[in-house]
């Protein structure tokens, strides 16, 4: 499954901005700039992906590892253990993920298929709980993974959400390419896309944001009827036509969002 690395650049806080640290927004810039591919980075190769210069790259590379977010070499840095603690707080202190998994999980059941949960986060998709089962997609994606809104069911169900105005905004300022020789990235054809997921209640993904994966998503809401996250199912597309999968699924898919939304108190 592909995901996207995160390689944020740090903005420059603007003037009147008076309450922004800036040393701390590096720093946080710095600790989600690690992924799979990047790993165990250099200082130069930090200050690349974050926008930052090489000396305070240094200088905040040396902070995080003296407060033991990062373990270093000498030569290149990466994670430790302790920012875990970031992500502990989160899941601890939110309850979508919680009340998620053992309605994803009975979904995964019923279905035999994976699923996932995931919000809107800058122009991506953030997985926020995930459900999988031996006989289906048991690739990279997992908490965490990040996936590109405009061509991914999930995110699409969750741009959908959103008025108008704000969606085709949010769509404008995308990098928008085509992953693969199926995927819509048009201005225009999302925007047509979009109106069908408001009609019809769900979004779907075939092979666009990989070849070989079919998804479908519905959105989640919270007991206001705002919408705060979307359920996903995906697919091998050498298993099932788009057609089966879509009938087979997504009824099956309603009812777990309809049950994930009626335990999620207002958020």
């Amino acid at each position: 499954m592909r995901q996207i690395s995160p390689a944020s650049v740090v903005a420059s806080a603007q003037p009147h901005d008076r309450d922004i640290v800036i040393a701390l927004k590096k720093g946080l810039e710095i600790l989600t700039c690690f992924g799979r591919e990047a790993s165990r980075l250099t200082p130069s190769e930090v200050a690349r992906r974050t926008g930052s210069t090489p000396a305070s790259a240094r200088r905040a590379l040396h902070t995080l590892l003296e407060s033991g977010y990062l373990e270093s070499d000498g030569k290149r840095y990466w994670m430790a253990a302790r920012t875990l603690l970031i992500a502990h707080a989160y899941f601890t202190s939110r309850p979508t993920a919680q009340l998620a998994q053992p309605v994803m999980e009975a979904l995964a059941e019923r279905t035999k298929e994976s699923s996932s949960l995931g919000t809107l986060l800058d122009n991506d998709v953030i997985i926020l709980s995930r459900s999988i089962t031996r006989s289906t997609l048991a690739t990279g994606l997992g908490i965490g993974a990040r996936l590109p809104a405009y061509c991914s069911s999930l995110g699409r169900v969750l741009l959908a959400s959103m008025p108008r105005e704000e969606a085709a905004r949010k769509l404008q300022g995308m990098q928008r390419l085509p992953l693969t020789p199926r995927t819509m990235y048009e201005m225009d054809d999302l925007l047509v896309l979009l109106e069908k997921c408001r009609e019809q209640g769900w979004a779907s993904s075939d092979e666009e944001l990989e070849l070989g994966v079919r998804s479908i998503a519905v959105p989640v809401t919270d007991r206001n009827g705002r919408t705060i996250a979307g359920l996903s199912i995906s697919v091998r597309a050498d298993r099932m036509h788009f057609s089966e999968f879509r009938a087979q699924m997504l009824p099956h898919l309603h009812r777990a969002g309809e049950s994930l939304s009626a335990r999620l108190p207002p958020d």
